[in-house]
């Protein structure tokens, strides 16, 4: 994967809140998959979420960029609740996500795909860019070689014009990354990135992690099953079980934790 250089590119302070959580809730009619959840995501960390199938880490992924309406509590983005915002206004404020189900616009090139998510910064707009309008060609040119060097970023440049439909599985989601990375994010939420990855493209993927956040100064939350990734790679973990919170701390106190072993690790 190639490096992207980009200037003041320094970590942040970890001990300034970006997002926090505050008795977060949701409930699906007499379901409540998440239920009453705090906790704050400092500037710079890389946080993650664990928990057993159906704890509600996907939902509360949902609850942080919109796509999901609270019950109760309130959702935080430095200071400023963000809980009835739409979407595209979360994005906006720079916040974005991957999929643990990959969304990609599958008959649109690797490029077209990371260009279509840049638009949201764009003057003109995507309807001014299908139609040429000015100042569209000169922002489409920017656009597009934005669009490569986050390509090559992932390792991808050399089949940007390809379909994403023709990518495999782990390729589609590093395009995915790089799609979420054109939205200009100061927090990126990664829904299980390492899914369907064997222990080699494992390890180069939490490698790569780690590279986005020193280089983009990026805020990382990030959903995973695969624990011996997240407990190397994190900073804090989360554990949720049963819509819960039952754990909170750096992977030592996480992985020692009685109630994390009984529901979600094991005793081996």
């Amino acid at each position: 994967m190639t490096e992207l250089h980009l200037a003041d590119s320094h970590r942040k302070d970890l001990d300034r809140p970006v997002l926090e959580a505050k008795g977060l809730t949701r409930r699906f009619g007499g379901l409540v998959a998440v239920n009453h959840v705090s906790f704050t995501v400092n500037e710079g960390e890389i946080f993650g979420l664990i928990g057993p199938n159906g704890a509600g880490k996907t939902t509360l992924f949902n609850l942080v960029i919109g796509l999901t309406q609270s019950s109760s509590g309130q959702m935080l983005y430095r200071g400023e609740e963000i809980s009835n915002l739409r979407p595209h206004q979360i994005a906006k404020k720079g916040i974005a996500r991957t999929f643990q189900n990959i969304r990609l616009f599958a008959d649109l090139s690797a490029l077209e795909n990371v260009m279509i998510a840049q638009h949201i910064h764009t003057k003109s707009g995507v309807f001014a860019g299908v139609l040429g309008l000015p100042p569209a060609p000169r922002e489409e040119q920017k656009t597009r070689s934005r669009a490569f060097e986050l390509l090559e970023l992932v390792g991808l440049s050399d089949r940007a014009d390809e379909k994403a439909a023709n990518f495999p599985y782990g390729d589609q989601r590093r395009l995915e990354i790089a799609r979420a990375l054109a939205l200009e994010p100061q927090v990126l939420l990664l829904d299980e990135p390492a899914a369907g990855m064997n222990l080699n493209e494992k390890q180069q993927l939490s490698h790569f992690i780690r590279q986005i956040r020193d280089q983009f100064n990026l805020t990382i939350l990030l959903i995973e099953h695969h624990v011996p990734l997240v407990m190397g790679l994190c900073d804090r973990i989360a554990v949720l079980n049963f819509g819960q919170l039952i754990a909170i701390g750096n992977p030592a106190h996480v992985k020692a934790d009685r109630a994390v072993i009984e529901a979600y690790l094991g005793t081996e």
